[in-house]
């Protein structure tokens, strides 16, 4: 249980300095309305957890709301698939886990721009 708070102490700690470097760049605050976290795989796993974590501790935090939004099917395809459409503004993002870096060699055809290792 320890790892796992400091995993998402480390994670809200980063969330903290690209919202400070995001807002004073863009000189307004963010988010300016709802932000999704997309979980690419069922409810109740730890991907599940630590983004409820995370958006529970962002939302008191920034004084705005964070949700979590669970989009399970095709080894995480789906999700991944609705982040990588959504507008690139800030409001969609995702937790991620090692399925995004595997699923290119299982899948024909997957629905994210994926790069390999260079």
């Amino acid at each position: 249980m320890r790892s796992l708070l400091r995993f998402v102490a480390g994670a809200m700690l980063c969330a903290g300095v690209l919202h400070a470097q995001n807002a004073s760049a863009a000189n307004e605050s963010y988010p300016s309305r709802p932000v999704r976290i997309i979980v690419p795989f069922a409810a109740g796993g730890p991907g599940d957890l630590i983004a409820r974590l995370i958006a529970q501790k962002l939302s008191e935090g920034l004084g705005k709301q964070f949700y979590v939004e669970n989009q399970p099917g095709a080894g995480g395809n789906i999700g991944m698939g609705m982040v990588a459409r959504a507008p690139a503004d800030g409001s969609t993002i995702m937790i991620a886990s090692s399925t995004f870096m595997i699923n290119p060699s299982l899948y024909g055809k997957v629905p994210y721009e994926w790069q390999g290792p260079l």
